[in-house]
């Protein structure tokens, strides 16, 4: 299994001899609905676009997870697995194959990764985006992904999970309460799921933001204190801190499958 940091929570995983691009935000600024004064983020340096990508993996319609001028610029013809949200902006960009996963639904990709949605992050009153499992069926390898550390209680039921990628740094806004949900939520699920690797997501990377948002947003926990925390707990999960851009390996310790008796 091989890992690239794109940025934000944009990543490139390689699993089952498949290349996803997870949450792809690579060219561009970012902003909600053009609010330039309200939120922006900027790269360094703009990524390229990854070759001979086979999904797009999609956990919310909101433009930092489905970044518009990104998705204009990918290959129409890629195939997309998105939350319902995401689906429709994929959609109206006409891209030829999109498959909608509601919360329990799986999707096969290749016959190589098996791909679970499970409840994600509320955005709004009534809205819940997705949260994935992805299965390699070779090896039985599990990678989570929950972008803002909203984990549901039904993903204990697929417990142990090895590799998950989501917040560990909490960002609240004043009185409105957390946006990302990091440090008590990313050890919980940790004490649920027991991952042999756990990796940072929504960190700025090689990024800067600015606007009347930044300046309210409220920060709190960091890697090292998230590493003490597991410490603490018992817990040997190893914490990764990538570098954006790098591609890294990641060495699991593969699930043996016990010999059928009788």
């Amino acid at each position: 299994m091989y890992l690239t940091w794109l940025d934000s929570n944009s990543w490139l995983l390689e699993i089952g001899n498949q290349r996803i691009l997870i949450d792809p935000w690579l060219v561009g600024s970012l902003t909600f609905s053009n609010l330039d004064w309200l939120f922006k983020g900027s790269k360094s340096q703009e990524r390229p676009i990854p070759e001979n990508i086979d999904l797009i993996l999609l956990s919310q319609g909101l433009e930092d997870h489905a970044h518009p001028p990104t998705l204009k610029q990918l290959d129409h013809q890629i195939q997309v697995v998105a939350s319902p949200n995401a689906a429709k902006v994929v959609q109206e960009l006409d891209y030829t194959s999109v498959t909608s996963l509601a919360h329990g639904e799986s999707f096969t990709l290749n016959n190589q990764v098996e791909i679970t949605a499970f409840p994600g992050s509320p955005i709004g009153p009534t809205l819940v985006e997705n949260g994935y499992l992805l299965k390699e069926l070779a090896s039985g390898l599990t990678l989570y992904y929950e972008p803002h550390g909203y984990h549901s209680p039904q993903v204990k039921q697929v417990a142990p999970v090895d590799v998950i990628i989501t917040p560990i740094v909490d960002l609240a806004l004043p009185l409105l309460g957390p946006i990302i949900k990091g440090t008590n939520s990313a050890l919980e699920v940790a004490k649920s799921l027991q991952p042999q690797v756990m990796l940072p997501t929504a960190a700025g990377g090689d990024v800067t933001f600015e606007g009347l948002l930044m300046k309210l947003l409220q920060a709190a926990g960091s890697a090292e204190e998230f590493r003490a925390l597991l410490e603490k707990n018992n817990l040997k999960t190893q914490v990764i801190d990538p570098t954006p851009g790098d591609r890294f390996e990641l060495c699991l310790e593969e699930h043996k499958t016990l010999p059928i008796s009788g």
